[in-house]
């Protein structure tokens, strides 16, 4: 219940659905009861029954309610059967059953429509607010956490607290006043009867209540295996060339497999036991029944304590009890196995970011100055990837990171763009530290192009446009101009509105590239961080592209982190990098002069 009572809080936005379906359910299960106790006087006047009574009867207390209700009714009938034949007055007794059942089913109906607002907006408020999480949430978290369980917990544990909510309203609300209206009404009828059938229910209560004791374990075990085979296929479609290209369909297929051969194991076990429910409720409600018909029939045939139509009524109110005893019973069944997808939903909402904000952080929208990065730290895990890092980017200065795979340069760029934060040390901007920023106005301040291009699945105008919200079709296209994009664009079937496909994979590498390039163009930002922009890129495009970020990195501050040497020798600064430390720095020509790191990487790349 303690996962439930975090969830309710997604329900205060809906609270009126909430308060609406209890007065509907008070109605039905009210009507429910009356339904069953209009049978009575039908009964009378099909058997020929009613006792003649001519004054209408006084009340006298709550323990003559039984009295007064028979007497009352009698009374009624009697007064009718003065004016009407009988015939007229079962009608009107038909009637009034019918009207019973018309209310009951119309305020099940009203019940029912409310609960759906309710259900719907916890769905949609709780998916929204997952989803916002999912972004919020640093790049470090991924890296551990498996795409597909995210996909998993956003989409099916979602729909099970969704079941689980309308099935907990109608344990608390609907099914138990529903019971309790009913055994009302058969106290009313016959005290004794009634306490010899209730000794047999907490018994029944009992042997079901075992069955549901290792639900919440098995759903578990069913969504975590779910969200692991949904990763596969994650992977698969996003990995689907590489697969295809080694022959490795048979690999991937065995770990499929194999996930679903455990999800069917696990499901079945889940399943099987929830389906108890039902049979296990039913059997000993039917038994209870048993019981009643037996010591009942004693009471009308030989004791003579209890008249036969009130005995009928009796019995239908009792299998009443059935049909809401068998809910609250598949309910909890419910409610444990949606206890496991809100354990698995809340651990994601309540996981602390890292990369937080301070109080009342600063919104920075200008850079004036510099970026300076001040004796920074930093490691992933155990081992330092950058240990006491200093660098100044003077404001309108292209700074230039070099070195082999794994000396940090791309730790940089994670670090200022605050997808990680330093270990020790600080990052400046302009004097102040990026932690007393906002975290969106740090990025702003930034553009991002990376060696990966990271496109969408959608228009090519869309992809660009991502740069700048409410740009318009001149500034695209400009932006473009600049990334040497526009010519092959305008060579597309359907120019800025054709659609590039997932990742992208409509276009070539260069072509996404440049789109890439085109979009922080549009940005327009004061700094640019270049991570291998031209990389993945063929001769002529490098060329182009080349071309097209000199002319955006003029008058603007740029950091960037190249492979190809050939493209950064004109930048204000060279960094030399290694096992996370400055080897050396200075310009194109005065690295080569030193005769260290650089002059070796210039001289192995002109050899390659």
């Amino acid at each position: 219940m303690n996962y439930f009572k975090k969830i309710l809080r997604f329900a205060k936005p809906y609270k009126i659905y909430a308060i609406l379906n209890i007065i509907s359910n008070i109605f039905y299960a009210l009507f429910s009861t009356l339904a069953m106790i209009s049978l009575f006087p039908m009964l009378n006047v099909l058997f020929n029954q009613t006792e003649k009574i001519f004054t209408k009867p006084k009340w006298s207390g709550i323990t003559n309610l039984k009295d007064y209700v028979t007497d009352s009714l009698n009374f009624y009938i009697t007064e009718q059967s003065q004016k009407t034949d009988s015939g007229e007055v079962l009608m009107y007794m038909v009637g009034l059953i019918i009207t019973m059942f018309l209310l009951k089913n119309l305020f099940n109906y009203l019940a029912m429509y409310f609960i759906t607002f309710l259900r719907n907006g916890v769905l949609k408020d709780l998916r929204n607010e997952l989803y916002n999480k999912t972004v919020e949430l640093p790049i470090s978290y991924y890296s551990e956490k498996r795409k597909g369980d995210t996909i998993a917990r956003i989409t099916s544990d979602v729909l099970e607290i969704q079941h689980s909510f309308l099935s907990i309203l109608e344990l608390i609300v609907r099914e138990p006043l529903t019971i309790i209206f009913t055994i009302i009404a058969m106290l009313t009828i016959s005290p004794k009867l009634t306490l010899f059938v209730f000794l047999f229910l907490p018994l029944s209560g009992f042997l079901i209540s075992l069955i549901g004791k290792s639900l919440k374990r098995k759903s578990d075990k069913v969504q975590q295996e779910q969200g692991y085979f949904l990763s596969i296929l994650e992977e698969t479609l996003g990995g689907l060339r590489v697969i295809k290209a080694f022959n490795a369909e048979s690999v991937f297929a065995r770990k499929f497999q194999s996930s679903t051969k455990r999800f069917f194991s696990f499901s079945n076990s889940l399943l099987n036991r929830q389906n108890l429910a039902s049979p296990t409720s039913e059997f000993f409600g039917i038994a209870a029944i048993g019981v009643i018909l037996w010591y009942g029939g004693q009471m009308v045939l030989v004791e003579k304590t209890l008249e036969a139509e009130l005995f009928i009524t009796y019995m239908a109110l009792s299998y009443q009890i059935l049909t809401p005893a068998k809910a609250i019973s598949k309910a909890s069944y419910g409610v444990k196995k949606g206890n496991a997808a809100a354990e698995r939903v809340l651990e994601v909402l309540e996981t602390e970011n890292p990369i937080s904000e301070i109080d009342n952080p600063i919104q920075q929208d200008t850079f004036t100055k510099a970026l300076k990065i001040d004796n920074i730290s930093f490691k992933y895990e155990d081992e330092y990837v950058l240990k006491n890092f200093n660098l100044t980017i003077e404001k309108g200065k292209t700074v230039a990171l070099v070195g082999q795979s794994g000396s940090g340069k791309s730790t940089v760029a994670n670090l200022i763009t605050r997808f990680y934060d330093v270990n020790d040390g600080e990052i400046l901007i302009d004097g102040t530290n990026i932690k007393d920023f906002t975290k969106k106005s740090v990025r702003g301040l930034m553009g991002l192009v990376t060696q990966d291009s990271i496109l969408f699945n959608d228009t090519v105008k869309n992809n660009i446009a991502l740069g700048k919200e409410n740009a318009t079709d001149e500034e695209i296209i400009a932006a473009a101009k600049i990334a040497n994009a526009h010519d092959f664009i305008m060579d597309l079937p359907n120019g800025y509105n054709t659609n590039i496909g997932d990742s992208g994979n409509k276009l070539s590498g260069g072509q996404k590239q440049r789109l890439s390039i085109a979009r922080a163009v549009l940005k327009n930002p004061p700094i640019m961080v270049l991570d291998e922009a031209t990389s993945a890129l063929d001769t002529e495009s490098e060329r182009l592209v080349q071309d097209a970020l000199e002319k955006m990195m003029q008058n603007r501050t740029s950091l960037v982190i190249a492979h190809r040497l050939s493209t950064i020798q004109n930048a204000d600064l060279i960094v030399v990098m290694q096992k996370g430390k400055i080897l050396e720095q200075g310009t194109h020509e005065e690295l080569l002069k030193s005769n260290k790191g650089y002059k070796r990487l210039v001289e192995m790349q002109n050899l390659a």
